[in-house]
């Protein structure tokens, strides 16, 4: 017995117009029809096991049907489980020896056919066309390769023959077997509703040949659309579904009742009354444009809805869903919120109290002996700080009608994560910068004497390394490494900075164009710390570059009970919950010269112009901006035309701020020109 196809489907339609105005014409693999190629996964042949197992070509006239047989390889049966489960339910070809005939295709030889995932382009589109050579005009252009999508699904090809459409029409169990679970059970409802007025009897399916079964087929499933001929009830209405066929519902029919041409949709009397109804030939006309590419069920009911009189059809359809159980949070990035609370020392005690000797002194100095001298005693100074705690809230509050209300989700716990995210943050953002609001103005502020933010210090603690305005890329690298010596701290130290500078250094070129920091971690192996963590609440610092320090050295006291916690109440007289989540505790370094705090010299911000250039003429014109000095292949110039330089050579240009400016961080300073042949 020949073997049956696992499943087919078109490899390519003709006379569909594809993204790039492409057209694939007929019969332009009409000489490849019978022929066996290789079925691949996603154009991926560099393994054995890619190869999933092979297709038998057919030629129609309006495309190249492909009937696909998988092999017993493992690949090949995750793919007929993938297949199964309609995750995976686009074909897709390679194809060469093209020839192009204008915006049309008009012959190739397919090489292999593949499984794709569906994309998000429902129609055709060809992918990486190219041509080894043109062609005059009115001419072909020849020896072109491509992978050529349709946008159409595949089908399983499990059906006997006598299944096949018939010369009149498709049966109804055809059609049905096309649908998708969402299209089934619209048609569920539908027929359901007719089943449960009276309205469907099997002498009106009768009637209908192009939705009648045919009447040799054998097969005992299409009998489930068949009247029981040994039915004694004939006079009892029964409006029962069988559900559990998986190729379709099962229809119990009174045998001798005669339909009634009436709207399923309409849920009252309209039909009996003259009003729009919704026949058989409406509703095959439905189906077969559902069939279309790029058409769902839902899609065809809507066009149809005004010529047949269909009102409200969105009630037929499911609601959409969430992806999510929660709303998403748009939010700053708050990974470095982690590195900078976790990596801090945590103590029992709110009230912190440091204290230094400083030794450096020659006088703390040890001392050589002269016989009969005075020995004299060492000298050193003692310093002593004491930090004391603050509190650092979030409050909010919550109806409770609306908690009974809202069904969807748990909103108090989702309310909890959004105060303890935001919470964590604000603490982060005092340990590393303050919080930014100003004193004696805004009531919300964090005491800077409580919890000490590293970048404002004192330089006892945190050495200030300042830089010119106008350094920048390598520059910066460079002024770091050389104010290391001065970092104290313990052991290798983290980099805090913006994204926005992280991304200029990275970007950072010698001057042949190449990359001297490949990744971030081979810039933090220059710079010579830890790891380096982009922080977002500091891009609004304009002077502030980075804060290199160990955290270990920054101590986090809280009292016991004085840690974060969570209080809830309930309010009777205005019906609220409310909630509260605080901690009371401190914060400071407590090592001298544990941190090193880079920021530049003030300045005024400035963006580069972009240079223009005419390449037929090899003239670049440089932009007139303040603040910006311009160069040409190393050598400063003034704004203006520059003298043209020669056929197809090529010419660098860089921007660099002036004294007392600074580039916009993540800015475009340096491009390329190429003159044309002349």
């Amino acid at each position: 017995m020949k073997r049956k196809p696992d499943f087919s489907g078109y490899a390519t339609r003709n006379d569909l117009l594809c993204s790039d105005g492409v057209t694939i014409k007929a019969n332009a693999f009409a000489d490849q029809d019978g022929q066996r190629v290789p079925l691949v996964w996603q154009h991926q042949y560099d393994e054995p096991a890619n190869v999933l197992g092979h297709a038998i070509l057919e030629n129609r006239t309006d495309g190249v049907y492909a009937h696909a047989y998988l092999n017993q390889g493992e690949s090949a049966a995750q793919a007929r489980e993938l297949i199964l489960h309609e995750d995976v339910n686009a074909l897709s070809i390679f194809a060469n020896k093209l020839v192009k005939r204008g915006s049309s295709v008009i012959h190739g030889a397919i090489r292999e056919l593949s499984l794709v995932l569906s994309g998000a382009n429902p129609g055709a589109f060809i992918d990486t066309i190219s041509m080894a050579h043109s062609a005059s005009e009115g001419g072909d252009a020849v020896d072109g390769e491509a992978i050529i999508y349709t946008g159409l699904s595949l089908e399983h090809s499990e059906k006997s023959d006598k299944e096949k459409p018939m010369a009149k029409g498709k049966s109804i169990k055809d059609i049905f077997d096309t649908f998708t679970d969402e299209q089934k059970q619209v048609a569920y409802f539908m027929v359901g509703q007719a089943v449960k007025d009276g309205s469907i009897k099997q002498s009106d399916l009768d009637e209908d040949d192009d939705l009648e079964d045919d009447e040799d087929d054998e097969d005992p499933e299409d009998d489930d659309l068949e009247d029981d001929e040994d039915d004694e009830d004939e006079d009892e209405e029964d409006d029962s579904f069988d559900h559990s066929s998986t190729k379709g519902p099962a229809i119990k029919h009174s045998k001798d009742t005669k339909m009634k041409k009436r709207n399923v949709f309409d849920q009252d009397d309209k039909a009996s009354k003259g009003g729009e109804t919704l026949t058989h030939d409406q509703l095959s006309t439905i189906v077969e444009d559902a069939k279309k590419p790029g058409q769902t069920l839902k899609s065809s009911f809507l066009q149809h809805a005004v010529e047949y009189g269909i009102e409200n059809i969105d009630f037929l359809f499911p609601d959409a869903k969430n992806i999510r159980d929660t709303p998403d949070f748009v939010k700053r990035n708050t990974e470095w919120v982690a590195s900078v609370i976790d990596g801090t020392h945590h103590s029992p005690f709110s009230r912190i109290k440091s204290m230094s000797a400083d030794i450096t002194l020659d006088t703390a100095r040890a001392k050589g002996y002269v016989k009969g001298s005075l020995k004299k005693e060492e000298f050193f100074k003692l310093s002593r700080r004491t930090t004391t705690p603050t509190t650092i809230y979030k409050k909010q509050k919550l109806d409770r009608n609306d908690m009974i209300d809202i069904t969807d989700l748990n909103v108090v716990a989702w309310l909890k994560m959004e105060m303890r995210v935001m919470l964590d943050e604000e603490i982060a953002r005092a340990i590393l910068l303050g919080d930014g609001r100003e004193v004696g103005v805004d009531d919300d502020k964090i005491d800077e004497d409580n919890i000490r933010p590293i970048a404002t210090d004192d330089d006892f603690y945190a050495h200030k390394v300042e830089i010119a305005a106008n350094v920048a890329g390598d520059s910066i690298v460079k002024a770091i490494l050389r104010a290391r010596h001065n970092y104290k701290g313990t052991g290798m130290p983290t980099m805090y900075c913006t994204e926005s500078l992280l991304t200029d250094l990275i970007l950072t070129e010698d001057r042949m164009g190449r990359r001297l920091y490949a990744t971030q971690v081979e810039l933090a192996a220059a710079l010579r710390v830890k790891n380096i963590v982009p922080v977002e609440v500091m891009e609004g610092e304009t002077e502030l570059l980075a804060i290199i320090v160990n955290l270990q050295d920054y101590t986090v006291g809280a009292d016991k009970g004085g840690s974060i916690a969570m209080f809830d109440d309930f309010d009777i007289d205005y019906n609220q919950y409310k909630y509260l989540m605080e901690g009371r505790m401190s914060g400071c370094l407590t090592l001298p010269k544990s941190a090193l705090v880079i920021s530049r010299a003030a300045g005024t911000e400035v963006t580069p112009g972009t240079p223009t250039f005419v390449a037929s003429t090899g003239v670049i014109t440089i932009p007139a901006t303040t603040g910006v000095i311009y160069s040409v292949d190393g050598d400063v110039v003034s704004s203006g035309d520059q003298p043209a330089i020669a056929s197809e050579a090529t010419a660098y240009v860089t921007a660099a701020a002036d004294e007392n400016y600074f580039i916009t961080a993540n800015s475009t300073v340096d491009w390329t020109f190429t003159a044309d042949v002349r």
